[in-house]
């Protein structure tokens, strides 16, 4: 699979293209546009694998239950896919390494790429986050997608952020969740609530925008139906 990113970094759009028989499994209601040889089948998990018990879990992570997987019939098929939230995306080859991924994040993977549901325990919900975050593994391409722009933090050591800037990390860092300030009331008085702090090395990939911040000061302003 090619990975073409367009329109980026504020409306970004991905191109994939795939040879003759070539998969690609992404979001249920991602797609904008495909080749008319490209056939689609919707499935709970992996293609041809089912798996209500992995979906539910997805569920669970924030993720939708059905999983769409295209097929091209030809060489140079390919889909066009965008998330809900207008921002950036990022295209990521996995090599046997393992990422782990913020609830929401995931737009379109390879088929050789398997995911999964990793627990992140209790203390998750204090951070206004999911408890459970996707686990990705394998060798394959996949492409996550942030609200606002999204970047790289390379940490050696210890680096702080906050939860609902992530959009993923090597599982090769350790995280703990703490308050920002010294006191608990400071923390949330000063706008910034509980943190992430990761330890050891690894990448972590921020998003410049929260979308539960912006979701709390948008929605007192729309108009009930």
């Amino acid at each position: 699979m090619n990975v073409t990113i367009e329109h980026s970094p504020g409306n970004a759009a991905a191109r994939l293209k795939m040879a003759n028989g070539e998969s690609v499994t992404a979001e249920a209601g991602s797609m904008i546009a495909m080749s008319g040889n490209v056939n689609i089948e919707t499935s709970t998990y992996q293609k041809g694998k089912g798996g209500v018990l992995k979906a539910l879990k997805r569920m669970i992570a924030g993720e939708s239950f059905f999983l769409n997987h295209f097929t091209a019939s030809a060489d140079g098929d390919e889909v066009w896919v965008s998330p809900v939230l207008a921002g950036d995306l990022l295209a990521h080859e996995l090599k046997g390494e393992t990422l782990i991924v913020q609830s929401g994040s995931f737009l379109a993977a390879e088929k050789s790429i398997q995911m999964d549901m990793d627990w992140q325990g209790f203390k998750s919900i204090f951070s206004g986050e999911s408890m459970f975050w996707l686990k990705m593994s394998g060798a394959g391409k996949i492409v996550l997608s942030a609200f606002g722009a999204i970047y790289p933090i390379e940490v050696d050591g210890a680096y702080i952020v906050d939860t609902g800037h992530i959009v993923a990390f090597d599982e090769t860092l350790n995280f703990t969740i703490s308050k920002a300030g010294k006191s608990l009331i400071g923390s949330f008085l000063g706008g910034e609530g509980l943190i992430t702090r990761f330890e050891g090395k690894g990448t972590v990939w921020c998003q410049s925008h929260n979308a539960s911040s912006f979701g709390a000061a948008v929605g007192p302003k729309l108009r009930p139906r």
